[in-house]
């Protein structure tokens, strides 16, 4: 199997990771502090912290959008709106990244909005 040199990077996973050099044939690979893999952020230190604030900034506009966009201000409006473009945001690979009680305060921000 060939791999593209340019497209493979290092990502040291584990705080005892002495973060060795290496190589793929003569080329040296460079070291990532995170890589993004089916959309889900993961850094070396296995931190969750980057992706939740990755979906908070990318649901944080959409509420703004959902108010200025329609006519009705009903919940019966507004609660299907929310559910069907916000939520999927902040749900998406939630088993993975699932955050901890500290940071569960976060996307409830945007239930006040």
């Amino acid at each position: 199997m060939k791999f593209n040199k340019h497209n493979c990077r290092i990502l040291h996973l584990g705080r005892s990771n002495t973060g060795h050099k290496s190589k793929l044939g003569e080329e040296r690979l460079e070291s990532s502090p995170a890589e993004r893999d089916l959309g889900v952020l993961i850094g070396s230190g296995l931190n969750r912290s980057q992706q939740r604030a990755l979906a908070a900034e990318r649901a944080n506009p959409i509420p703004g959008c959902i108010k200025h966009g329609i006519t009705s201000r009903s919940r019966e409006g507004i609660i299907p709106m929310y559910l069907s473009l916000v939520r999927p945001h902040l749900e998406y690979c939630v088993q993975l990244w699932a955050p901890p009680l500290k940071d569960v305060t976060m996307p409830e921000h945007f239930s006040s909005n």
